[in-house]
């Protein structure tokens, strides 16, 4: 807590002090006389350039990161928790901390020509910058990732990061309660809604939505994306002109994220039959293009200039993902 001192001091600044102990007096002022007499009032912010980049680099980033987007299409919208059957979601959604990541260009694949006589999972990737997003989660693994010596692969990562291990000097890496923080992030920005529910003999805490609008824009850009007639995933005229970066890309990561995390049948499940297996296959086609590096689709050519090494991790995660018991 703030002393009494320095609270009088900053009073002090607005105003001098009387004798008798007032503050507004005009015997005194800090204020400098200008060439007329006039006191001259007029002064200058300093500003952090580092604050302005961070401002610069918000325009270009999603309201939701793409954890939260598929702990939201998970979510049952009144009841507000996961299913108790998903196995899955905790182990995509640690794969969804590095793909963030490689979007918002904090992690990179080692630049070395010998990483592809491996298999992307197996390739070792490093922190490209160590500035914090702002995102609890990401910057939390950021500082794993940039401090660690050892390098790691994608797979690696993942494993560690779900606590997925036997090494006891690795437990450490395990990110825990990842979607409870990510739903108190979704309170926060005005998602989700916190509430205690009584589950037979034990109370827990759910978040049912309050902001409909923002899930219903997500279900609806993963359902435009899987039932488009056009073969790879061609980007839409909205992501065309959106200020967000990868936002094509995004989306591919997004639906394919869900599928894996068994939640995307929840986006789907206002289409008739024929339309939601027109998605699933959608959604395996996209796996196949995006899971190796080059991308098989030209789609998001444009996107990626020099983007290499960040896109591989997103190829490796997706990879990874295909890998996963739920979608073999």
């Amino acid at each position: 807590m703030a002393s009494t001192g320095g609270l009088s001091r900053r009073r002090g600044a607005g105003g001098a002090t009387t004798e008798d102990g007032g503050i507004g007096s005009t015997h005194s002022s800090s204020a400098p006389l200008s060439a007329g007499g006039r006191r001259n009032t007029d002064s200058k912010v300093a500003s952090d350039p580092r604050d302005l980049q961070m401002e610069d680099e918000n325009k270009t980033q999603p309201k939701l990161t793409l954890m939260e987007e598929v702990l939201l299409l998970g979510l049952k919208d009144k009841q507000g928790y996961l299913s108790f059957w998903n196995d899955n979601i905790s182990y995509t959604l640690r794969g969804c901390i590095l793909m963030e990541l490689a979007f918002r260009n904090r992690i990179a694949m080692v630049k070395d020509p010998n990483r592809r006589k491996y298999p992307l999972a197996d390739r070792y990737i490093e922190a490209i910058s160590e500035k914090l997003t702002g995102e609890v989660l990401l910057d939390e693994a950021l500082k794993m990732i940039s401090s660690t010596e050892e390098r790691m692969s994608v797979g690696q990562w993942i494993d560690l990061m779900s606590g997925e291990t036997w090494n006891v000097m690795k437990i450490g890496f395990q990110l825990k309660q990842v979607r409870e923080r990510l739903a108190k992030g979704l309170v926060d920005k005005g998602v989700l809604r916190t509430e205690k529910r009584n589950f037979l003999i034990f109370d827990m805490a759910t978040h049912p939505v309050t902001d409909s609008a923002v899930k219903e824009e997500v279900v609806k850009r993963a359902c435009t994306t899987l039932i488009s007639r056009s073969t790879g995933s061609s980007p839409t005229l909205a992501e065309k002109n959106s200020p967000i970066q990868y936002q094509q890309l995004r989306t591919v990561a997004m639906v394919c994220a869900a599928y894996a995390a068994n939640v995307l049948e929840n986006a789907l499940m206002y289409l008739n039959h024929e339309m939601r297996e027109r998605a699933f296959n959608k959604v395996e086609e996209l796996l196949g293009d995006y899971s190796d590096y080059p991308f098989a689709s030209n789609a998001s050519k444009d996107e990626i200039v020099g983007r290499d090494l960040q896109m591989e991790i997103v190829a490796a995660v997706l990879n990874v993902f295909t890998k996963m018991d739920s979608i073999l």
